[in-house]
């Protein structure tokens, strides 16, 4: 009953009317070039009302009989309609919490302030949603007699980790290419303990992204990054849950990092699919945060939109968005368009010191939520952000993945930034007195 298909992107701008099946094995439009996106058929969608909708999706939430255990496969009919479910590939990713971070948001002077905890997932981060999707489309693709050999990935540390933990579950090898020396410890070793070939290069991941172009095209593996649309339809259930865990109301801002810009892509798609159901009347605005040291999309923006100018992307604290060159550059236009959205950058000083203010209200944030939480300051500053507004930052990954970045931060480590927040541990004998006088201290007595 439901389907959906592989559609040109730019079929708007271009007219190129390619469709093609979502078991084809393509990833550019084979008329024009250009990025494509998964359409869903409306037509059998639209028989159920919004409200009725929303009665399936809140019946689904916290299930425990698979797939509706996942956040993703809960909403099988809207994400991917053409894997049987017996061919699920499925780490109960997703039905991630939504966070009043009420005291950090008085700090701010807005009333709700909302944090969406994507690193909550099974390998701590937001990847695990498009991940399940496009591993998922590949075990259907093997099970109807498809040969592909492997599956891989071009990362700077969450989509390989993603990756090497879905593939072994399905039991299909995984290939990893990484930037050598560019990616924390934490996310190295969870492609090396799923099992996955490991490659690590000397170059940066935008020289990584090329590779593994090339490998897929030659070679035949499954491309598994996001200019492949099918991680787009797992990551745009980020849009959906918000909305249905502010009881179906949409929220003022939208605020997430972008490397890459598969994220805000997915994001736009979410919403817009959310208004085609006839669940909401509107869509939020979006803000896209990118570190000062990988910025093409805000560059583009302050030309109103100009073309991408891919950038050498420099070293940053925010690793796994230190992309110049981002795939879905085309895409993330079209949905800030669509959503009357903006784009900040932050430098690396802003960025530590956002976590590290956050992390004062009970957060621990990795430091690609730092860039997003430092845009948000940055929104409330300039008063796009009002006292009365909700706005939600997508956490994109957990603080635990990046546990150097914090200790360096408290130890004054991080070069060319001065810890605002720094926080040591005192050190004393093991006398009374002199704890009783340090706590003492420390209350203000």
């Amino acid at each position: 009953m439901y389907s959906a298909m592989f559609r040109c992107a730019s079929r708007g701008e271009s007219g190129c009317d390619v469709a093609l099946p979502l078991d084809e094995v393509v990833y550019r439009c084979p008329r024009c070039g250009g990025l494509l996106e998964v359409v869903h058929d409306l037509v059998p969608l639209s028989m159920r009302s919004g409200s009725d909708w929303c009665a399936l999706f809140d019946a689904r939430w916290g299930a425990t009989r698979a797939p509706y255990d996942s956040g993703v496969w809960a909403k099988h009919e809207v994400v991917a309609p053409h894997v049987k479910r017996d061919n699920v590939v499925s780490l109960h990713e997703g039905n991630t919490h939504l966070m009043l971070a009420k005291r950090y948001g008085a700090d701010l002077g807005v009333e709700q302030v909302y944090v969406k905890q994507c690193g909550t997932s099974h390998t701590g981060s937001f990847k695990d949603l498009g991940m399940t999707v496009l591993v998922s489309t590949v075990n259907q693709m093997i099970a109807d007699g498809k040969k592909i050999p492997a599956i891989a990935c071009a990362s700077t540390g969450d989509t390989s980790a993603a990756l090497a933990a879905y593939a072994a579950v399905a039991g299909i090898k995984a290939i990893v290419i990484l930037p050598r020396g560019k990616i924390s410890t934490a996310q190295l070793v969870q492609p090396l303990a799923n099992g996955a070939q490991v490659l690590a290069l000397d170059t940066d991941f935008d020289g990584c992204m090329r590779i593994v172009q090339d490998l897929a095209e030659r070679d035949g593996v499954y491309l598994a990054n996001s200019m492949n649309s099918l991680r787009l339809e797992g990551q745009k259930t980020v849009a959906l849950e918000i909305v249905q865990q502010l009881e179906w109301s949409v929220p003022d801002w939208v605020i997430i990092p972008g490397g890459n810009l598969g994220n805000v892509s997915a994001l736009g798609a979410g919403f817009q699919l959310l208004n085609d159901l006839g669940i909401v009347r509107k869509k939020p605005r979006i803000c896209v945060a990118q570190t000062a040291h990988a910025n093409p999309l805000y560059v583009s923006y302050t030309r109103d939109f100009a073309p991408l100018e891919p950038v050498a992307a420099r070293t940053t604290l925010a690793s796994a968005i230190q992309i110049g060159n981002p795939v879905s550059f085309a895409k993330a236009v079209r949905a800030l368009r669509a959503c009357d959205g903006v784009v900040a950058q932050a430098t690396e000083q802003q960025l530590a010191d956002a976590a590290a203010r956050a992390d004062r209200y009970g957060l621990f944030t990795c430091p690609h939520t730092g860039v997003a939480l430092a845009a948000l300051e940055q929104l409330v500053e300039r008063g796009l952000v009002k006292p009365e507004h909700r706005a939600v930052v997508v956490s994109t990954a957990s603080g635990l993945k990046f546990t150097d970045f914090k200790v360096g931060y408290h130890e004054a480590r991080l070069g060319g930034v001065a810890p605002r927040h720094r926080n040591v541990p005192v050190e004393l004998p093991a006398d009374y007195a002199a704890v009783r006088d340090e706590v003492r201290r420390g209350l203000g007595a």
